[in-house]
């Protein structure tokens, strides 16, 4: 082992503190989607009363745009998230590994895009004179909840990726020796169940069972990364094993 690659690894942070700062992104991007998306749109927007959300949204316009800045700060720690979980499991499987950190970023992209359309409400609402002298009140209202559901479907293309991401990085965590087995098996339902977004009708149907699922296999995923971290001489072994 040449000088150059020992000084890099001495330099670099030790597995375990990449697993818990990998677990800390988790649990902030978590977090922050839960107030964007629990306490900001599932509190100003109502599902097919287009006047109602205008109201709300006109009523609360330092909410909505806080709800659309934490909704960016969210990705900003899935990104982080993503990038880290790729250099903590590329032991297990590098190629796989790989595959599975862009098809994270790539939801994350489809993600953030679709915010766009979260915040084109209030500019619509807004009271621009150019829109006032070509559409009525009500037909902006209802313009409005459209880039709402245009925002929402988008995000439910994401979750279509995040699904097939949670699978392959359950993959590695089950083959992986130095994480338990349990949070890849919970990782991977967690993927299956994100997966139910591929037909929309069944993944609102599926709703309230997909999240909660996906809420206990994160949560677990995260508590062990945070106390526990990872078995670092197993990381090594597997690692020097896959040439790394």
């Amino acid at each position: 082992m040449s000088t150059a690659v020992m000084t890099q690894r001495i330099t670099e942070p030790s597995p375990r503190l990449k697993a818990r700062i990998t677990g800390a992104f988790s649990l902030l991007t978590i977090l922050t989607g839960l107030f964007a998306q629990g306490f900001v749109s599932n509190r100003l927007v109502v599902d097919g009363d287009a006047a109602a959300t205008a109201a709300n949204i006109l009523a609360h316009k330092s909410l909505f745009q806080w709800g659309y800045a934490v909704y960016l700060i969210e990705m900003v720690c899935n990104i982080a998230m993503t990038a880290l979980f790729y250099e903590l499991l590329k032991p297990a499987g590098k190629s796989v590994s790989l595959v599975a950190a862009f098809l994270g970023f790539a939801g994350c992209v489809i993600k953030t895009f679709s915010r766009v359309f979260f915040i084109v409400p209030l500019f619509i609402l807004g009271g621009a004179h150019f829109l006032l002298s070509v559409f009525s009140a009500e037909q902006l209202q209802a313009l409005a909840l459209l880039f709402l559901k245009v925002n929402d479907r988008g995000a439910g293309m994401a979750l279509v990726f995040f699904g097939f991401y949670a699978l392959l990085t359950g993959y590695l965590i089950i083959r992986s020796t130095f994480l338990p087995r349990i949070l890849g098996v919970l990782g991977m339902l967690g993927g299956l169940g994100w997966l139910s977004f591929l037909y929309q009708p069944l993944a609102h149907r599926l709703f309230p069972y997909v999240v909660t699922l996906a809420l206990l296999g994160a949560l677990a995923e995260i508590a062990w990364l945070l106390i526990v971290g990872v078995n670092e001489q197993r990381w090594q072994e597997q690692a020097r094993a896959a040439g790394q």
